[in-house]
């Protein structure tokens, strides 16, 4: 009789398949299933030695038959309607107490539905954001879980093993119930669209302001990754920048269309954003210059007709060190506050410093930096605002006047830095206890009959232009 699975995992595409065998090594059976059922014979031939802890079903009927109760099913298959119709599909073969998973990209408004949908007959359902790429989902993710404390019980002891470890703390956790998971996930990536965007600005400064070859640009990188921006993305920049193309000869990146992709994750996380009340400025830079850039044509005849000259810049490489390092404090300050915002709103109760604490190892936005973040988080923050930590506000008082110098110089010599940019508004406008608000209300009222708050007054007044 053939071993019945400890979980499932259907969808061997190239994440499903790095997780089933990062399972299988690490001693769980697993059912695998494809809805191309072809794919499963090349699959357990490459698996070698693994292949003993997986069992293959053509079927979806066998595969779920051939999981031990109560059944975990983990679907890593896109997101929307695929993964609507895999519930309609499974869900007659099921039975009370069993748990599917979502691993994919999901709208964490979709996994609250389907977790509602799904609770009424008893039937638990997981929002799990994975992070790490091909290579964290076979060594070692970071995961997000949503869901409830049922299948957190049954899904946690293979979820802790498989995962990446930080000085031996596995990095994933259960960060609350239903879209808990998917929402983190969706502003892990979105924090990680506004650093990469700050890593290409830095990089386009250094490029055309400093006419610096890429070798040397990522020369710099390597060094800066010796200190306190030590980091996965400050990594790869700096081995990438080093790569020739073996066609032409040229540096690698010179023969890459300056135009970025996009799945959604990051606009999903300024939608969010706004709908919770909150600035994301940055992310929605990171995002706005990803769109801009898919207009190669467009851009191309705007420089014909209005010019892009860029002026050389007189910038030293460790003030674009400071620079860097205060706008990923900011960048991780205004993803946290969104995540602190969608908590209450929601009723999730996030750990903060957890979350911190599962970003170390595994994720794309690693860095030495959430150490210090994790540890603030700890610590009673006032209105749980990363950059009044102690050790971040330090950390500002060093780097901003880098950053302001560097943002000032792109801006004179004509060079993008939407994102760069948006760091210092934004960090100007929330040191200043008087802002200018004041003029907009008064706008308001003038041509609306708004009303607005008068200093030291409860209740709504207007100003002396309606007397």
């Amino acid at each position: 009789m053939t071993q019945a699975a400890r979980i499932g995992i259907y969808g061997l595409g190239t994440m499903g398949s790095a997780l089933a065998l990062n399972m299988a090594e690490q001693g769980f059976d697993v059912a695998v299933a494809n809805r191309e059922a072809d794919w499963l014979p090349a699959f357990m031939s490459e698996a070698g030695d693994l292949a003993r802890r997986l069992h293959p079903h053509e079927t979806l009927e066998a595969f779920v038959a051939g999981l031990a109760l109560p059944r975990i099913i983990l679907f890593m298959i896109p997101s929307g309607a695929p993964m609507d119709a895999m519930i309609e599909a499974v869900l007659p073969l099921l039975s009370p107490g069993d748990t599917i998973i979502d691993g994919g990209n999901a709208d964490f408004h979709a996994t609250r539905r389907r977790n509602a949908d799904l609770s009424a007959r008893d039937i638990h359902f997981v929002g799990m954001g994975v992070s790490g790429g091909e290579a964290g989902a076979r060594h070692g993710p970071s995961m997000m879980v949503g869901g409830s404390d049922h299948s957190w019980a049954q899904l946690g002891p293979i979820l802790t093993a498989i995962a990446a470890r930080h000085e031996g703390d596995p990095c994933a956790a259960h960060l609350g119930p239903d879209g808990a998971g998917h929402f983190v996930k969706t502003v892990h990536n979105g924090i990680e669209y506004a650093d990469m965007q700050v890593i290409a600005e830095i990089y386009g400064l250094m490029r055309y302001g400093l006419v610096r070859a890429p070798h040397e640009i990522g020369e710099a990188f390597a060094r800066w990754n010796a200190g306190p921006l030590r980091s996965y993305l400050t990594e790869i920049t700096a081995e990438l920048l080093g790569y020739r193309d073996p066609v032409t000869g040229h540096p690698a990146i010179d023969v890459i269309k300056d135009a970025a992709g996009q799945k959604g994750t990051g606009r999903w996380t300024v939608i969010e954003a706004v709908r919770l009340g909150q600035s994301a400025s940055m992310i929605d830079a990171a995002v706005a210059a990803r769109s801009w850039s898919s207009e190669k044509q467009t851009r191309v005849a705007i420089e014909g007709a209005l010019g892009g000259a860029r002026s050389a810049l007189d910038l030293g490489e460790d003030v674009l060190e400071r620079a860097f390092l205060a706008a990923r404090i900011l960048c991780y300050a205004q993803g946290f506050r969104i995540l602190k915002a969608a908590s209450e709103e929601y009723g999730w109760s996030l750990d903060l410093a957890r979350i911190a604490e599962i970003w170390r190892a595994g994720c794309i936005i690693r860095s030495d930096l959430l150490d210090d973040i994790a540890l603030a988080f700890h610590q009673d923050l006032e209105g749980g605002q990363l950059i009044l930590a102690p050790a971040m506000a330090s950390e500002l008082e060093r780097t901003i006047p880098a950053l302001r110098r560097t943002v000032a110089a792109a801006v004179t010599g004509g060079h993008a830095a939407p994102a760069l940019s948006a760091a210092i508004g934004w960090f100007d406008t929330m040191r200043q206890g008087r802002g200018t608000a004041d003029l907009i209300q008064a706008q308001r009222d003038f041509f609306g009959h708004h009303g607005f708050e008068r200093l030291g007054e409860a209740g709504s007044h207007h100003g002396p232009w309606w007397d």
